[in-house]
């Protein structure tokens, strides 16, 4: 191993004075490392939950906006200019932006130098986005840390990591002198009382209640119990929630006659602070509910404080206190808890010997010993992956850098929305009234939303939830309880002027509701939203569009993420992918490879929609004509120069006859983006990324007339690319249609990766 202390150290996480566990270990760990190796320059970069920053101290010399994507890069920049020797890396996955923290990633993709990787959570069954997330982390770590056994068999046996890249290190703690509890309680104004303790951030899942429910039966037998519970609310909790929580155990208290045995210390303590709490229990409670939790710190502190504890098992538990080293009691159970806190307090030989062995082990977790246990793992991780060296612009070519794309802005479209939705249409960029409001628009808008909500984008202005609730507001209206049918235009005083709308807007709904039921993150919106889909479904059966057909293999598609097993969705998917396979075949010839005689508008989603469905149906088929059709389309959608052009609304493309070359539409340019990335997820085949490259520059220029249809100051984009201009008009359904495309292209910009370059 060499034997050389880095130079510059990085350590990336939250950071005090940020409020939760993962900014206090950050902060400690980062402190204790620079008393380690003073030799060392020890900096920090601090990840922000909230618009407005952190006073932080001099340490943090970078900070990253949780939820946009653009300051990872930047941050990865930062280390790299400043020829940092390793970074140390925090991971938990709520404290990053994007879908399972998965903008973390664009950090790692760029930087240059080793990385060591604290996971503070080892899920042994993630869902499908938490595995990916967590594969790519652990392949662009150089050395992971675990702070359990448990989490190195985890990442052995669910993620096929080798033992020798894990590092096992114990959770850090404060070095506190072996002293009588009695010193601290008269301090505290508890002198006299056995005292219990539970501390930490508040939260339902720490279990408080089921402690405070045990407490009636553990003062009748010791009258002179008091139970501490010392800790803010969650901040996240308390922006959703307020302070219902810390009520209702307030409430609970009361309610069992206990109130004079509980206090509630409802703020954030100083390290000082904390110790002397420490110093005056006599047991330590953990009854938290979940038993994957990895790793506890505060039942690290409480444990190498010398503390005896009574807890659940969960896993970080179940290791630090086997063989005797505490109680565990089952989850849930008010009599267990009962039944351990008094077999300490009933036996006090017990709670002396228990503490004694606790304070021994503890030795080795206190902050110096930790630290120089890490300093030991970066010097594996230089020793394992010489850094590549570190010029300025090494390497950042344009092949090698990540496609820059534009910054999101959605001045345009919150001007083109009201209480009831969007507006259908603008005169230049005002919106127009008397064009009043359609389904087809609120179902694309309400589809952005949680495009955008899953990437974690933040715009310029806070209101995502709003405007999605407003969107999907619109559609439930727009369903007609009598017919079954989406009605889809509406005048602006709010007056249905239709009974049932075309097919491919019934469609399109279903589509939004199936993505909105399938990713939304609002209770409430993925519960209308699914009742929407499953009250709107009965009629497609008799429907004849092929585009409809196809907005409802992508609803479907998205609704399955929820609900796999339903079975008239799973039966309507089959039916219609028959369909388009039954379209093809009456159709297409050789050299005209297409679903009709005529190529006319929305094109690409046929292609999407079998995509999806083949590859999920496992229908290879399917799969091979959508794959095959798509690259037809893009052949004849290609020029010379090597730029998209989409084929025209003025007369479309007819079998044997000449393919209208205007008016370009943007949904043409969209659908080719959303169905270039799907054939690239199902095939891997880096072609496709091209391709959707290439319908992504439409909108910025890369088109017949060399002009941008995309107006970054606001937001909008025009409604088409005439023979010898841009349109002036930005209405809703151009500017949505470059907005998905965006969403679209950022969450693929994040989520494929190229591989590490081995070291030499």
């Amino acid at each position: 191993m060499d034997s050389a202390l880095p130079n510059r150290i990085a350590f990336l996480g939250g950071y005090l004075p940020r409020l939760c566990g993962i900014a206090t270990f950050t902060h400690d760990l980062c402190e204790a490392v620079a008393l380690a190796a003073p030799s060392s320059q020890c900096f920090a970069g601090a990840v922000n939950d909230r618009m407005d920053a952190y006073d932080y101290p001099a340490r943090v010399r970078f900070e990253l906006d949780e939820k946009e994507l653009d300051s990872y890069r930047r941050a990865a920049d930062f280390l790299n200019f400043n020829n940092t020797d390793v970074l140390c890396v925090q991971h938990e996955f709520g404290i990053y932006g994007g879908g399972a923290g998965s903008h973390l990633l664009a950090l790692l993709k760029e930087v240059r130098m080793p990385v060591v990787t604290t996971l503070h959570t080892v899920l042994r069954e993630p869902n499908a986005t938490q595995r990916r997330v967590m594969e790519e982390l652990i392949l662009r770590s150089d050395r992971l840390v675990v702070m359990a056994r448990r989490g190195a068999e985890i990442l052995r046996d669910t993620y096929a990591v080798p033992l020798t890249k894990v590092d096992i290190i114990p959770h850090g703690i404060p070095d506190m002198p072996f002293i009588d509890s009695s010193f601290y309680k008269a301090q505290l104004g508890v002198e006299g009382r056995k005292v219990l303790l539970t501390f930490g951030l508040l939260g339902p899942g720490k279990g408080i209640e089921h402690a405070i429910e045990a407490l009636p039966e553990i003062v009748k037998r010791h009258p002179n119990v008091v139970y501490l519970v010392l800790g803010a609310t969650h901040p996240h909790l308390v922006a959703r929630e307020g302070e219902s929580y810390r009520l209702s155990l307030e409430r609970l208290a009361e309610d069992r006659g206990v109130k004079e045995h509980v206090i509630f210390y409802n703020r954030f303590v100083s390290l000082e602070d904390l110790k002397e709490f420490i110093g005056a229990t006599d047991i330590y409670l953990t009854p938290y509910l979940n038993e994957a939790q990895i790793t506890s710190g505060t039942l690290a502190y409480v444990f190498g404080a010398g503390k005896a504890v009574v807890s659940t098992p969960y896993w970080h538990a179940q290791e630090l206190l086997a063989e005797g080293r505490g109680i565990l009691v089952p989850f849930r159970d008010p009599h267990a808890i009962a039944e351990g806190v008094c077999a300490f307090l009933d036996d006090p030989g017990r709670l002396k010997a228990t503490r004694d062995e606790a304070y021994q082990l503890g030795r080795a977790m206190i902050w110096p010993a930790v630290a120089q246990r890490f300093i030991e793992s970066f010097q594996r991780a230089r020793t394992e992956r010489r850094a590549v060296p570190r010029s300025a612009f090494a390497g950042w070519t344009l092949a090698s850098r990540p496609y820059d794309l534009p910054p999101l802005r959605l001045d345009h479209l919150v001007r083109m929305s009201d209480g009831t939705g969007i507006l259908q249409h603008a005169t230049f960029n005002v919106p127009n009234f008397h064009e009043g409001y359609c389904t087809d628009d609120n179902a694309r808008a309400f589809i952005l939303c949680n495009l955008l909500d899953e990437l974690g984008g933040r715009p310029p202005m806070e209101g995502i939830d709003r405007l999605a609730t407003s969107y999907l507001a619109f559609l439930a209206a727009a369903l007609n309880p009598g017919t079954g049918r989406f009605r889809n235009f509406m005048s602006h005083g709010r007056q249905w002027l239709e009974e049932a709308g075309s097919e491919d807007s019934h469609a399109r709904a279903l589509w939004a509701a199936g993505t909105g039921s399938g990713r939304s993150r609002n209770p409430g919106h993925r519960r209308l939203s699914a009742q929407l889909f499953e009250r709107g479904l009965p009629v497609l059966e008799s429907f004849t569009s092929p585009r409809a057909w196809a907005f409802t293999l992508l609803g479907i598609h998205e609704y399955l993420r929820t609900f796999p097993d339903h079975a008239q969705a799973l039966a309507l998917r089959e039916t219609l992918t028959a369909r388009l396979i039954g379209l093809w075949k009456d159709c297409a010839t050789e050299d005209w490879p297409w679903f009709e005689s005529s190529a006319t508008y929305d094109n690409a989603r046929l292609c999407q929609a079998l995509i999806l469905s083949g590859q999920r149906m496992a229908h290879p088929e399917a799969l091979d004509i959508a794959l095959k059709s798509l690259g037809w389309l893009i052949s004849v959608q290609k020029t010379q120069e090597g730029h998209f052009r989409p084929i025209g609304s003025n007369g479309f493309y007819v079998r044997g006859g000449a393919r209208a070359y205007f008016d370009q539409q943007p949904v043409e340019a969209q659908s080719m983006v959303s169905a270039c990335l799907a054939a690239f997820r199902a095939t891997r085949d880096d072609q496709w990324l091209r391709e959707a490259k290439r319908a992504f520059e439409w909108f910025l220029g890369r088109n017949d007339l060399g002009l941008p249809l995309y107006d970054s100051n606001s937001g909008g984009c025009s409604d088409g690319l005439h023979t010898d201009r841009v349109s002036e008009n930005q209405g809703a359904e151009s500017t949505l249609a470059f907005h998905l495309s965006l969403a679209e292209m950022n969450l693929a910009a994040h989520a494929i990766a190229p591989a590490p370059t081995p070291a030499p």
